[in-house]
């Protein structure tokens, strides 16, 4: 009589995503190393074509001691070997093996293996099921206990419980890990990147002493209203195609928020903003006849509500309302510049390596968030009462284009950094610039 225990079906596709996602599956297990063997060459742990030592031995017919190790991809190692290896000797094997597997392991040796991958700086998910595999579980980073078939005591000493004993799902919950992350990354670099536009219309306004390009009221406008539905969109982005042949993130130097994330909203795409918000204010100014170089210094005249003969590039004189007016209107046309541009910054942030044409426009609620923003910057545009209310000005239909060369730049732009990201991995544009 023979009796089998089949690997589930899943497995062996889960094992695959786990060697492109850069995670190394290393089977421990109490039973007798043929057996191990023949287990972790039908899941996939020990890939076809591969060899162990003992493989290599008898293929070129010579005996185990003549074969060096470091020749063979796959290993398959005794727990009674095990007992007698030193620290640096498993550290070797773990770091030159891609393909490991323990047999006849006790549960002090499980716990050795856990141990020694972590001294390799590796960070360590261990799944059992048994009381003896609670040491293990209770000393990696993650604990993964069965709790199906899982031992009262193992889920006691483990971090995580798996409800349908399935480690398919694991990988599962890996890529939905790293989407969560990813996600959370694309609503972070949207919402900051708007910092710059608002924040440098006042180092102006202090620096050069010209009219104020952005109020108060619109900042708020821009933070609490329109970018509020399109920073939420971002969270229901669906995965990249390249998420799970992506190396493992370093937790000590891939932080949410990193300086490359802010050099891109803060140095680069939040720059470009700026640049087209001020453009769109000089061209309102210009129209109105206060010339770029007229408006250096012009601050304390400006706002000196005595003073009713300001003059503009033409002679013309302006009185304080009239003054107002047109500073409240560049405020308006400032802020929706900054709603403008920020359409490129969505659909850019979409992606962090691929081509948005590559990652389609699938995300409904960010379609939504698109025309959500551009509805409520044209509602406090020319909603009547506005201009008591809040001290928005209707634009001019051209105005509103004013800022669309820069969000057209934008997109180009980062398009052409995920290529270049792309074709050339590795290279100095992705080690300063992808985040």
């Amino acid at each position: 009589m023979s009796m089998i225990d089949p690997p589930r079906a899943a497995v062996p596709d889960a094992v695959g995503k786990c060697r492109s996602a850069g995670i190394k599956v290393i089977m421990v297990t109490g039973d007798h190393p043929i057996t191990a063997k023949a287990i972790a060459k039908g899941v996939g742990i020990i890939s076809e074509g591969n060899e162990t030592v003992e493989d290599i031995a008898e293929r070129l017919n010579i005996p185990l001691s003549q074969v060096n190790p470091r020749d063979a991809k796959a290993c398959v190692v005794h727990g009674g070997d095990l007992k007698d290896m030193s620290a640096e000797y498993l550290d070797d094997l773990l770091r030159n093996h891609t393909e490991i597997v323990f047999a006849r392991t006790s549960p002090q040796q499980k716990l050795i293996i856990v141990e020694g991958c972590q001294r390799t700086g590796a960070i360590v998910a261990v799944t059992g099921d048994g009381v003896n595999d609670s040491p293990a579980l209770k000393k990696a980073d993650i604990g993964v206990a069965m709790g199906i078939a899982g031992s009262d005591v193992s889920k006691q000493a483990a971090d995580m419980i798996l409800l349908d004993d399935n480690f398919a799902s694991i990988v599962t919950g890996v890529e939905e890990g790293r989407l969560i992350f990813d996600n959370l990354k694309k609503s972070i670099a949207y919402t900051l990147t708007s910092n710059i536009p608002e924040i440098s219309p006042f180092l102006l306004f202090i620096i050069a002493s010209i009219p104020l390009p952005l109020g108060t009221v619109t900042i708020l406008c821009i933070d609490l209203g329109t970018d509020m539905v399109p920073a939420i969109s971002l969270a229901y982005e669906t995965a990249e195609s390249d998420i799970m042949k992506r190396q493992p993130r370093c937790p000590k130097t891939d932080k949410l928020v990193n300086d490359r994330l802010i050099s891109m909203a803060y140095g680069q795409i939040g720059m470009i903003q700026a640049i087209a918000g001020f453009f769109t204010y000089f061209v309102i100014l210009a129209e109105n006849g206060f010339w770029p170089g007229t408006l250096l210094g012009i601050r304390l005249n400006w706002d000196d509500r005595a003073n009713n003969e300001v003059e503009d590039s033409y002679g013309q004189q302006w009185t304080y309302e009239q003054r107002k007016v047109i500073e409240f209107t560049c405020h308006t046309s400032f802020f929706a510049s900054i709603v403008v541009v920020q359409w490129a910054d969505l659909v850019i942030c979409k992606t962090r390596r691929n081509s948005v044409f590559q990652q389609g426009m699938k995300n409904r609620i960010l379609i939504f968030g698109l025309f959500a923003e551009t509805a409520l910057a044209a509602f406090l545009s020319y909603c009547p009462g506005m201009d008591i209310a809040l001290r928005m000005y209707p634009l001019k239909v051209s105005w509103w284009f004013c800022a669309l060369p820069y969000s057209v730049l934008i997109f180009i732009y980062d398009e052409i950094r995920k290529l270049i990201i792309r074709r050339c991995p590795g290279g100095w544009v992705e080690q300063e610039t992808y985040y």
